[in-house]
């Protein structure tokens, strides 16, 4: 009988000649369970999706009263939907008062594409800066912000007037100019290997941006609550955007993202053409009703103060003769190696002895540590030590 890994590789398009292939059958708080009962510890969160685990019940909770009521009604900003508000009145209460506006969308490509056709719209420029290394998402438009030319191969041609800056370097910012329309950032580089800009590096984007009329669109869609232990990864450096782009961890493990800006920006959707902005399951009823008992969780249950203590805990133990360097803010770290190969190696050991890690799209010589915020002293001692003992076979 044909097993489920070959219809998956039958069946499902591929995006990799060389798939995990691990056949995950339930997940709960920390843990990935496959289909002979064997527990991993999940080192990435879905790629900082399950901030507060994987199945929390308040979130299981949510879900089912919001299913015994509707599921889709109707396309995004048509009907009045309490979970819909009372997510987005939790999130203005959360966010600086300027942010005061959100539009919910379905993923953090999304989120980009409509901030770009928002700046574009508000400014009336075309001008696009992102940086090297960056990763918005894999739609056309994300694309074309991405700082990395070998993913582009074979899809141009793509959006005209992007340019790009060296991440954190402030000599770069004269680069924005009264043509810029927006400079898209993620306030923290994750594709890039988890790298953490200068206070003064963001003050001064921020600083340029505001002198050109150039918006600023922070992306926080891995980096937002409580991963860099503030709730929104700005907070650490004095600053705020213009847009602000939101996802993963933000549907509390549903598909949800979101552009956020100030009420007069977004207003500009709604004319010359109307609809400016259009997207059918936007604001989806069941995945505003996690995310809003997703945040709730993270802010009743204080885990954004735990998380500076856990990330001290893992650099302490993260010491090895292969270690090159262990960098990130919050749990949002790397670990540096030399090769490829000995990522690749790591973590296939790793995953034999029941702890999830993964790489990087930009940098494939480290390893990604991103778990779930709840994740306790002795699961990271636990975890330290399965890692460490990884390197010791290679």
């Amino acid at each position: 009988m044909i097993s489920n890994k070959q219809l998956f590789l039958q069946n499902n398009a591929q995006t990799s000649t060389s798939p995990n292939l691990l056949e995950i059958e339930a997940a709960e708080g920390i843990f990935l369970y496959d289909k002979d009962g064997k527990a991993y510890i999940d080192l990435v969160s879905g790629f900082a999706v399950s901030n507060i685990g994987h199945r929390h019940p308040k979130v299981l909770d949510a879900i089912k009263t919001q299913l015994n009521k509707y599921m889709h009604v109707t396309v995004y900003g048509e009907y009045v939907q309490t979970p819909m508000i009372a997510f987005a009145k939790k999130l203005v209460e959360v966010l600086p008062h300027e942010l005061n506006n959100i539009y919910f969308v379905n993923s953090g490509a999304e989120a980009t594409e409509g901030a770009l056709k928002l700046a574009k719209k508000y400014t009336g420029r075309t001008g696009i800066i992102s940086c090297y290394n960056s990763y918005h998402g894999s739609t056309h438009g994300a694309l074309s912000v991405m700082g990395s030319d070998e993913y582009k191969v074979g899809y141009g041609p793509l959006l005209p007037n992007v340019d790009f800056i060296h991440f954190n370097e402030v000599a770069d910012l004269n680069l924005i100019n009264e043509e810029t329309a927006c400079v898209i950032v993620e306030t923290v580089q994750g594709e890039a290997g988890i790298r953490v800009p200068d206070i003064s590096y963001m003050q001064a984007l921020r600083a340029r941006c505001t002198e050109v009329g150039a918006l600023l669109i922070l992306d926080e869609i891995q980096v937002a609550f409580g991963r860099t232990g503030k709730l929104f990864a700005f907070e650490n450096f004095g600053i705020q955007p213009d847009i602000l782009l939101l996802a993963k961890a933000l549907g509390g493990g549903m598909p949800m993202g979101a552009f956020i800006a100030k009420q007069e920006v977004m207003s500009v959707l709604k004319h010359n053409p109307i609809l400016g902005h259009i997207t059918t399951f936007g604001g989806h009823p069941v995945c505003c009703s996690a995310g809003l008992a997703s945040l709730e969780v993270l802010l009743e249950e204080n885990l954004v103060d735990q998380v500076n203590e856990k990330a001290k805990l893992f650099a302490s133990l993260l010491v090895h003769p292969l270690i090159r360097e262990v960098r990130g803010i919050g749990l949002m770290m790397s670990i540096q190696l030399d090769s490829f190969s000995q990522v690749e190696k790591v973590s296939q050991l790793c995953r034999e002895r029941g702890v999830v890690i993964d790489w990087f799209l930009h940098c494939e010589t480290a390893m990604r540590i991103a778990p779930p915020l709840i994740i306790k002293e002795e699961e990271i001692r636990k975890t330290c030590a399965v890692i460490l003992t990884a390197l010791d076979l290679l």
